[in-house]
């Protein structure tokens, strides 16, 4: 485990998301195994310099390693080719949270693309949009509004050989959520003040 390409992705995906003056969230950071099925998912998630804890406006970042991918990655780290390349499954939610009410739908949607950049051959799709409301004992309600983009991220011989070649496919990405995160900050919505947070990062 300690020589793994998914290790080199997560490696990365840290280099180009911090190289784009991204932050990570404190204590968001999770490496989880799937002790029945041997699934593998890393979860991180990244926010603009000089956001509040927990940040406004943030990108939660998902990665499953399936079993057949270690499986093909094995295959292929002993020689033998596997039917299929090893592949990622990736989700990258645009999280917009502790909104003092629900946003106008169509004008968060406008500034966003509906697929992603290139993640190695192949693009993030996005999906439909969830909105979810928390109702204080005050009366206060809180809004958050997520957009995910879903899709897969295949390792091909190239990228097996030379893990290097991640940087640059990664880098991409970053920058593209950076764009993303800045977009939205700058529809200025209405937020519930810091103390009001109603969700725990």
């Amino acid at each position: 485990m300690i020589d793994h390409i998914l290790l080199d992705v997560i490696g990365a995906i840290r280099e180009s998301f911090e190289g784009a003056l991204l932050e990570q969230q404190a204590v968001e950071e999770r490496f989880q195994v799937d002790v029945f099925l041997g699934d593998l998912s890393f979860e991180t998630s990244y926010s603009l310099p000089g956001e509040d804890s927990p940040a406004r406006v943030r990108a939660d970042l998902t990665l499953d390693w399936p079993t057949w991918s270690q499986s093909a990655y094995r295959s292929w780290s002993i020689g033998e080719p596997p039917a299929e390349p090893p592949e990622l499954i990736v989700e990258l939610a645009l999280r917009l949270q502790n909104l003092a009410e629900p946003p106008e739908l169509e004008r968060v949607l406008e500034v966003l693309e509906r697929q992603s950049p290139a993640v190695g051959s192949e693009r993030l799709d996005r999906a439909a949009p969830t909105l979810e409301q928390v109702f204080e004992p005050d009366g206060t309600v809180a809004s958050s509004l997520e957009i995910a983009y879903q899709g897969s991220m295949r390792l091909e011989d190239t990228v097996l050989e030379d893990p290097s070649k991640l940087d640059e496919e990664m880098a991409g990405l970053a920058r593209w959520v950076a764009s993303a995160l800045v977009r939205l900050t700058d529809l200025e919505l209405p937020f519930l003040p810091p103390e009001q947070d109603t969700e725990k990062a």
